[in-house]
């Protein structure tokens, strides 16, 4: 089937999105106000993101009804839309063109001068937040949207000109396919969602897929010391550019490496070898130095200027959910953090070690059954960095329990730990048991932030 084009669109036409109050709906909604089109949509229930396009002129829907539908000249829908929504079974019979949430953005890119892709099994966000702030700083007034609350722009994304767009490039379903990139940063390529995925060689050919969408006029961006990113770009016929810490021979690599004791870096960037820059980061973590390495290649290659690419690191303190600090209990310090991949767990616990605590304690909330079957194994070696694990139901988000994966299953593979089926429960248990000078991590894609939000003080 040919892709979208906003070509097909006349000036104002009627948008109908089923599922605006989404994240990425949402601000997908907002940019295409910002284009002049007329906007209707309709979500489960109303809330601070229903609010807000209300308020800015769209007309919103809570609840979903065939009726609805009143003869938009397209309709978007987010992929967790079941194929006999009301809405888009409506749709469908009047023949109204109809398509899904990231081809529509695919669509979108194309008016913009520079879309700037950020692809990965992990740090999506973090690197799209750098990037943003970056060319905040640099005065371009770019338009963003990232995957979590960014401080610095009130929320997840930034209505700006029509020339910069930095955004996530997400792999699921191979949604990222429908994207034409000017820049591509690919931070690195693991096994994950392997509901939809065969295998690594499978992933590890659709991020090819992916990588050669990129302009023939921009570049690839790769992090070398991963072991399948290189992979991707082989034989990619795109202008690629590498970075790396452990990777010498990458073009860009970070030096004289310091970690203060908020677990923050500060380097030196070089370029084939020559210093740069100095770099000081205000985000905890080692894995962040190769994020700020990926988003530093990008800007010179835009040719942003290297003032910018110090103040926009400096000033990136993290998103929501990313390692966010949400209060105390009895001395202990509280974080949230969205990991929920044994990669990314391994990096949040390794900077939380770093950081001086006398016990860390992880609750996890495992995020989807077929992850926490397939990575299983992976999950037991990284938790016990912790030196207290707690492990709750598995979150099923979009998948249905099919009787062969369960929490106990992980938590019988790390001595010490404790399975709790119940949030309050697990709350309780750690009211009586933090101490001061303790830091407790609540773990997970899912809801488990609220038991943080439950145990802290105001």
């Amino acid at each position: 089937m040919q892709e979208f084009r906003m070509s097909q669109l006349k000036p104002g036409a009627h948008v109908h999105m089923i599922g605006i109050g989404g994240i990425s709906m949402s601000a997908l909604a907002h940019m295409l106000m910002d284009f002049g089109f007329r906007i209707s949509g309709s979500d489960a229930k109303a809330s601070n993101l229903t609010d807000d396009l209300a308020a800015a002129g769209a007309e919103i829907h809570i609840g979903q009804s065939a009726q609805n539908i009143k003869n938009p000249d397209l309709v978007c829908y987010t992929a967790a839309i079941s194929p006999e929504n009301p809405e888009l079974m409506a749709a469908r019979n009047l023949q109204i063109p109809v398509i899904e949430r990231a081809e529509l953005l695919g669509a979108l890119m194309e008016l913009y001068q520079y879309p700037i892709a950020i692809a990965g099994t992990h740090g999506k966000t973090t690197t799209t937040s750098m990037m943003a702030l970056v060319l905040l700083a640099a005065k371009t007034d770019p338009t963003i949207l990232v995957g979590g609350e960014l401080a610095q722009i009130g929320g997840n994304f930034r209505l700006g000109s029509k020339e910069y767009l930095p955004f996530e490039a997400c792999e699921y379903v191979e949604s990222f396919l429908h994207f034409r990139p000017f820049l591509s940063i690919i931070t690195n390529v693991e096994e994950d969602h392997l509901d939809y995925f065969s295998d690594i060689n499978h992933i590890i050919s659709s991020f090819e897929k992916f990588a050669s969408l990129t302009s023939p006029h921009g570049c690839i961006i790769v992090c070398s010391d991963d072991e399948h990113a290189p992979k991707v770009v082989q034989n990619v016929e795109k202008k690629v550019i590498t970075y790396g810490v452990k990777s010498k021979n990458a073009d860009y690599t970070a030096h004289n490496i310091h970690i203060n004791k908020q677990g923050c870096a500060s380097f030196t960037v070089c370029y084939q070898g020559n210093p740069l820059t100095e770099i000081q980061l205000s985000v905890a973590g080692e894995h962040n130095i190769l994020n700020a390495l990926g988003v530093t290649a990008a800007a010179m290659f835009l040719g942003l200027p290297l003032e910018a690419v110090r103040k926009g690191l400096a000033e990136f303190g993290g998103t929501k959910r990313r390692f966010e600090k949400v209060g105390t209990c009895g001395g202990c310090d509280l974080v949230d953090d969205y990991a929920h991949h044994p990669t990314e767990i391994r990096a949040t616990l390794e900077a939380a070690k770093s950081m001086g605590y006398e016990r860390i304690w992880t609750v996890f909330q495992p995020h989807t059954f077929s992850r926490t079957k397939h990575l299983l194994e992976d999950f037991a070696k990284v938790l016990p960095l912790s030196d207290k694990v707690m492990i709750a139901d598995i979150y099923p988000a979009r998948e249905t329990y099919d009787g062969t994966i369960h929490s106990c299953d992980l938590a019988s593979k790390i001595p010490g730990s404790i399975y709790m089926s119940d949030m309050y429960a697990i709350a309780r248990y750690l009211k009586s048991n933090l101490k001061e000078g303790d830091l407790l991590i609540t773990m997970g894609a899912g809801d488990v932030n609220k038991i943080a939000y439950a145990l802290r003080e105001d």
